[in-house]
């Protein structure tokens, strides 16, 4: 072989090293880019409060947001609705968690707050086990919470005595039950309790209680869901709003949220927690349902 040919082979290689080194070079650059834009660089702390009904997704949604952004703290408290609503509104915290519309809450400058509805809770009537029925209807369960019906046995039950136990005032859950089962009359004077959790373990202690859980509340040895006109709450039948005692869960926010709180809020909306974390739980995914609701109460298909 002669030394032109050679020396043209010898310059290919060269050029092809230096193009290869070239391409290595960009593509670990292209790899570090990736990696710094996809890990989070999100800091800051977040107060969340409010709602009990909406607390167990809260929590555990906080708890997959902070394993994915280890610079956050994100502390999620009861309360009810009334004091999320109050907290944010007054600043002393960055989320409101509420069953309820701002614009239903006395009080509430709904216009100052922001709505992120991250979900849908199914609210069902609870009883202690040993009560005997398994459904009523939608007037037998007003007449027992507005003290016309005191006993079991005037609704096809045993001879025992009825203990309603209610929520407090402020609850967004008692405002939600009240709404779609009282029809505006008044309830009867009663037991008040502050949170589900603290229903639940009353009614599983109380003989002939009855009050009403959210769905994430129902899996407790003690207690029973009972249906309403025959129609079981389950989470198909919110969906078409065949179980008409539901509500969304709202997570206000005193104008637009910036931080830690509008990445925290954008998370509540993925695919990963909808799917996975809402349904786990016991709530309703926003994207199944087949109906709206507004802040009158109107339903309407979507």
């Amino acid at each position: 072989m002669n030394k032109k040919i050679v020396g043209i082979i010898g310059g290919i290689v060269v050029i092809a090293a230096g193009i290869a080194l070239y391409t290595s070079a960009n593509d670990k650059s292209s790899d570090n880019k990736t990696s710094t834009t996809s890990s989070s660089n999100v800091s800051g702390k977040v107060l969340s409060l409010g709602s009990t009904a909406l607390q167990p997704l809260a929590e555990q949604v906080a708890k997959s947001f902070q394993e994915k952004n280890p610079n956050v703290t994100i502390t999620v408290q009861g309360g009810g609705s009334g004091a999320g609503l109050s907290q944010v509104s007054d600043g002393s915290a960055q989320i409101g968690n509420s069953d309820v519309f701002a614009e239903e809450k006395d009080g509430i400058d709904a216009t100052k707050l922001v709505d992120h509805k991250v979900a849908v809770v199914g609210i069902a009537p609870v009883v202690n086990s040993d009560v005997q029925i398994t459904s009523l209807t939608k007037e037998q369960l007003r007449n027992i919470f507005t003290g016309k019906v005191t006993n079991w046995k005037e609704v096809g039950g045993n001879d025992e005595k009825i203990v309603v136990i209610n929520r407090a005032t402020g609850s967004g859950t008692r405002a939600v039950f009240e709404k779609n089962i009282l029809d505006g009359q008044d309830a009867v004077q009663a037991t008040e309790q502050d949170s589900n959790g603290t229903v639940q373990k009353i009614v599983k202690t109380t003989p002939g209680s009855i009050s009403y859980l959210a769905f994430a509340y129902l899996d407790s040895d003690g207690i029973k869901a009972l249906d309403l006109n025959k129609v079981h709450p389950n989470k198909k039948n919110v969906e078409d709003n065949s179980w008409p005692i539901w509500a969304y869960e709202h997570m206000y926010t005193k104008g637009k949220p910036t931080g830690a709180t509008k990445s925290f809020l954008e998370y509540f909306t993925t695919k990963e927690v909808q799917k996975n974390i809402v349904p786990k739980l016991g709530y309703i995914g926003l994207t199944d349902m087949k109906v709206t609701r507004d802040a009158s109460g109107k339903v309407t298909d979507k």
